[in-house]
């Protein structure tokens, strides 16, 4: 144990000494009740990405308590939560929450600051706005599963100002809410233990903002859903919702211009008309598809495309499950799913110039690349591999925990030292 730790304990709560469950089986035990612990979720209106994350953690823990600001799940969409309840905040039971629930934002704050979880010896919150401000006391561990720090009101500010078409006095009131969540989100940023995050990408943007180191835990994709697909058609394959930051207009626009390749788009969204208008006699508009639909167009695709920064990204994942290549924009979490020379390539910048590049690369190297190998690339995502490190870290970090392992003074930290022995509340050993 770390010298400026020794003298910091942390009082035990009523545990049950006879069940032990210990991480690896390596480490030290951790006397963690599964119906100790409490998982934190920002909202609940459909089931999409970061609720795929959730219904996860719901399955290593399926006796924890659930909590969200709201819950306006449609029933064919609660399978996830395993019939467990949800308690909600007052957000709920305010006018139009269910059409218009963000518009409550300045809200949350103090909404996800009213669950009392006093009951629980460790809080999981699953975040990409507020969930990692609850309110926990110096003997319960926090761990926050960081989808992004709140996204519209850091890196995409300037992008959601300049392009959300609001008028002179909404955007006034956007830029005040927004300067709001920042201060809030900072101010909340010490309440939490230990920080992991969906991917590296989304470990550095944690360490700008929060100056914070993160464990990293990519997000659970099931590739169970797909099958290995060798023989492939000619066409290539997009699938997104068309909102202007995944950038299919400027896909669309490429293969505009190479007339002699098939592109099949997939996905509806605000900007379906537009990019329709756009589209050339060799790109297909599909708009929404079913997911019987959507396995067998990524399965038999000559390669997927895609053009965004996302945090991690599921599709490209999912499409090399398949076994198929994927071409895509060289930022974002991208970089650690897909391998350059061996399950794909990248472009270097956003312009049609450069996809058109790409897919020239490609179809070079195209021959070379190996089906088995992009789906065992795929693989390294998958559910069980998602499950049993979740369930690992939780374990070992609460084992640390009680042991003493807790936050450092700030004034214990020398300039020159490492990042793990300036900033964390909580260190786990690798």
């Amino acid at each position: 144990m770390s010298p400026l730790l020794n003298n910091v304990k942390f009082r035990v709560t009523d545990l049950d000494q006879s069940g032990t469950i210990a991480g690896d089986g390596s480490g030290p035990e951790t006397l963690l009740r599964p119906d100790r612990v409490g998982l934190v979720h920002d909202w609940l209106p459909v089931y999409a990405g970061a609720e795929r994350v959730l219904e996860q953690m719901i399955r290593v823990f399926p006796e924890s308590a659930l909590y969200s600001l709201i819950d306006f799940l449609p029933d064919d969409q609660r399978g996830f939560l395993q019939g467990r309840p949800v308690e909600t905040s007052f957000i709920q039971q305010l006018p139009f929450a269910r059409q218009h629930y963000r518009k409550y934002l300045p809200l949350a704050p103090l909404a996800i600051e009213q669950f009392d979880l006093c009951d629980h010896d460790v809080v999981v919150s699953s975040s990409y706005a507020v969930a990692k401000g609850v309110l926990t006391r110096a003997d319960q561990l926090h761990i926050s599963y960081v989808h992004s720090p709140i996204r519209y009101a850091w890196d995409l500010y300037h992008e959601y100002m300049t392009q959300g078409g609001l008028g002179r006095v909404r955007s006034l009131l956007a830029r005040l809410v927004l300067h709001y969540m920042r201060l809030y989100d900072m101010s909340t940023a010490s309440r939490v233990d230990l920080y992991v995050a969906n991917s590296k990408h989304v470990a550095r943007r944690i360490w700008k903002t929060y100056r914070r180191p993160a464990q990293v835990i990519y997000p659970p994709v099931d590739v169970e859903r797909f099958t290995l697909q060798p023989k492939k058609d000619n066409y290539y394959l997009t699938m997104s919702r068309l909102v202007p930051y995944k950038r299919v207009d400027l896909i669309v626009k490429a293969f505009t211009e190479m007339p002699d390749k098939e592109l099949v788009v997939i996905g509806d969204g605000p900007e379906f008309e537009t990019i329709k208008r756009q589209a050339g006699c060799n790109v297909t508009m599909l708009g929404y598809q079913p997911d019987d639909a959507v396995k067998y167009y990524m399965e038999h695709a000559r390669a997927f495309v895609f053009a965004a920064e996302e945090d991690f990204g599921i599709v490209p994942v999912e499409a090399q499950a398949c076994g198929t290549p994927v071409i895509a924009y060289g930022r974002g979490g991208v970089q650690e799913t897909v391998v350059p020379g061996t399950t794909g390539v990248f472009f270097p910048e956003q312009t049609v110039e450069h996809l058109k590049e790409a897919v020239d690369e490609f179809e070079k190297i195209r021959g070379r690349l190996s089906p088995e190998d992009i789906r065992a690339q795929a693989e390294r995502f998958a559910i069980p591999v998602f499950r049993a490190a979740f369930d690992r870290l939780v374990h070992t970090a609460y084992a640390e925990f009680v042991d003493g392992f807790s936050a450092l003074d700030g004034s214990s930290a020398s300039v020159g030292a490492p990042i793990q022995q300036q900033y964390p509340n909580l260190s786990l050993h690798s």
